[in-house]
């Protein structure tokens, strides 16, 4: 039955590539926006407050018995920083990227809606880099629970469960790459479902994008780089990707002052995720505006528990199941619907 629900993650369109996402004036002007605004946190770091959570949004389950820690994850050196969320930019020489009339239209004609709102704008950074972990989703958003007032875990958990489809927010992204590297770097995605084939798009990759749903299409990065150097030493939770000071166009990963590697920016992948949120027409704008029919984090919860019961899951309600780690992990196992076994082997950390 989880096998039959993860078949249900296509996104409302086949991708769409397109080239020269941004002038070479706007990607000058962000790429100079997180030199100076930096150093930046791992994704891990950014995104989830425990180990459980990350299991929660990807898929495998916790053995009984074991207590996570961060060094059981795999710490990714993948970092993320944020340059607009809603309807605020956090930049103001990169507005024009934001408010992107060019995305607009595109998202737009992607689903076949009237009106789109930018929501998010985002980037991932990083040097030589293993597997971008299993193919997994984006979060999601539905009315009434976003990434404002929802931890990702759950917002995932929902998504993956196929219960809340009725509340799901329409979402659409421009995602665009820029990396000359001679290794790996590209992209993998699954639009016919887990069990199709998947859709590469491969390296180099400066100023190619996709059009796409991410909440709906399991998708990772390739491994990137030179293998010796794909996993730093001395990481942790709390390390950071930042300017090298000593080279104007180089990097560097640090730990507590400690820098743990240099990257050269030949070797540097940029990842800059647009994202908007759809409207059918008028009606559908005012569906969610008007908060008429938004979910609340105690339904939601409540919807879950209900659905395990039916299940014959045996467990308890917590008092504070946000905060739960063992509820998170119970969640993780009950709604493992799996991922994609056919990831291309040009992918893998040994393709180099």
């Amino acid at each position: 039955m989880l096998r039959d629900l993860a078949e249900n993650f296509r996104p409302v369109a086949p991708p769409q590539l397109i080239d020269n996402a941004y002038s070479a004036d706007q990607h000058c002007r962000l790429l100079q926006a997180v030199r100076d605004n930096g150093p930046w946190p791992l994704i891990m770091a950014e995104n989830f407050k425990t180990p459980e959570e990350v299991i929660a949004t990807t898929s495998g389950t916790i053995p009984e018995g074991v207590t996570l820690t961060w060094d059981m994850i795999g710490l990714n050196p993948v970092f993320r920083g944020y340059l607009a969320r809603g309807g605020t930019c956090f930049y103001p020489e990169i507005e024009d990227c934001y408010y992107n009339s060019r995305f607009l239209e595109l998202v737009r004609t992607y689903w076949n809606c009237q009106y789109a709102e930018p929501e998010t704008f985002l980037f991932n950074i990083q040097g030589p880099t293993p597997i971008g972990g299993p193919p997994h989703l984006d979060g999601t958003v539905f009315r009434g629970m976003t990434m404002e007032n929802t931890p990702l875990w759950l917002l995932l958990t929902m998504a993956k469960s196929c219960l809340f489809d009725q509340w799901r927010s329409k979402k659409g992204q421009v995602i665009a790459w820029y990396y000359n590297g001679g290794i790996g770097g590209g992209f993998n995605c699954w639009p016919n479902g887990p069990s199709g084939a998947p859709f590469q798009i491969n390296a180099p990759m400066w100023g190619r994008a996709v059009v796409v749903e991410n909440e709906m299409m399991f998708h990772h990065g390739q491994a990137t780089g030179p293998v010796a150097q794909r996993k730093p030493q001395g990481m942790d939770i709390t390390t950071t990707f930042g300017a090298d000071p000593e080279d104007p166009t180089g990097w560097q990963l640090e730990t507590f002052g400690k820098v743990n590697q240099k990257v050269p920016g030949q070797e540097m992948r940029f990842l800059v995720h647009w994202g908007a949120r759809l409207f059918r027409d008028l009606d559908d704008f005012k569906l969610t505006y008007d908060h008429r029919d938004d979910i609340s984090h105690d339904k939601a919860i409540n919807m879950l528990v209900d659905d395990m019961k039916r299940r014959g899951v045996p467990f308890e309600v917590p008092t504070d199941p946000l905060h739960d780690n063992a509820f998170v992990g119970l969640l993780a196992k009950v709604y493992d619907i799996g991922g994609p076994a056919n990831i291309p082997p040009d992918a893998m950390d040994e393709a180099a």
